[in-house]
């Protein structure tokens, strides 16, 4: 799903984007649902939330799910996440997502908000400090 940030209030645009897709969520095993709401450089809004699986690590996380519908449209940089959950804290992103975040945007702006309202931000460099990158991959 994409759409386009209101330029006015972006924040509020992907607050809800996020709270609409986290109860679309599919969590029976865990039941700890999570919506994310990714926005492009360009300012569009790509959704994801968490599709728990029988087999536990054939499961994928929101933020991921979002990821990939970005990259399917076309996008390529990020500017923010959002992300609402079902934790009584802000959660940040598990290492798995944050790993693939920084891929893609490694100055992520990453907020979390629970379904009471409390909100955390972080930088993705900051909850991924020595992430590992495409030069990782350069060879002597």
């Amino acid at each position: 799903m994409s759409h386009a940030v209101n330029s006015e209030n972006p924040m509020s645009v992907l607050t809800e984007a996020a709270r609409t897709v986290q109860q679309r969520a599919w969590a029976p095993y865990s039941k700890f649902r999570v919506g994310a709401a990714l926005e492009s450089t360009e300012g569009k809004v790509f959704t994801g939330c968490n599709v728990e699986n029988a087999s536990y690590p054939a499961g994928i996380c929101a933020e991921r799910g979002a990821l990939a519908s970005a990259i399917a449209s076309g996008a390529r940089a990020f500017v923010r996440v959002v992300i609402v959950s079902d934790a009584d804290t802000p959660a940040p992103p598990c290492g798995m997502c944050r790993q693939a975040l920084v891929e893609f945007a490694p100055a992520l702006e990453v907020v979390s908000i629970t379904t009471g309202g409390q909100t955390a931000r972080w930088s993705l460099a900051d909850l991924l400090p020595f992430p590992f990158t495409p030069s990782s991959l350069a060879h002597a």
